[in-house]
């Protein structure tokens, strides 16, 4: 429960603030059931944040309420292009849900801040922003 705890301070810190959960649908082998209920906590304390699912590409941005997430197969994910729109869009605060193995440009330098959320036991060094481990 600490995560839960932690993660849920983090979102009441936020109130009032554009926020927004990205997922790395690259693959369909991770805990659905757990990025399901925490995409129904952002749903819960921050309606009106923007669930955004990508994988190499963005594949959708919606309403956190709008919770239909479909994931592939191919394991291929970049974070540069969320990262890029989370800026263009002043987008405050974002927190993605993902194994931290996608590609990052080098050069990419990130202003805005990051909650790296990662729903495995390894949780591997994070290039800016803060890592929780949400298994």
């Amino acid at each position: 429960m600490k995560w839960q705890r932690l993660l849920l301070s983090k979102l009441q810190e936020r109130e009032g603030k554009k926020i927004a959960l990205a997922i790395d649908t690259s693959t369909n082998q991770t805990k659905t059931i757990l990025i399901q209920n925490i995409v129904k906590l952002f749903g819960e304390v921050c309606p009106k944040s923007l669930l955004v699912q990508a994988d190499f590409k963005i594949r959708s941005i919606t309403s956190i309420k709008d919770d239909q997430i479909k994931y592939y197969t191919h394991g291929k994910s970049s974070y540069t292009e969320v990262l890029e729109w989370t800026e263009k869009e002043e987008i405050d605060t974002l927190f993605y849900i993902t194994d931290v193995t996608g590609y990052f440009y080098e050069e990419l330098t990130f202003k805005k801040e990051v909650f790296w959320l990662v729903p495995d036991e390894f949780v591997p060094k994070v290039p800016f922003g803060k890592a929780i481990r949400v298994a």
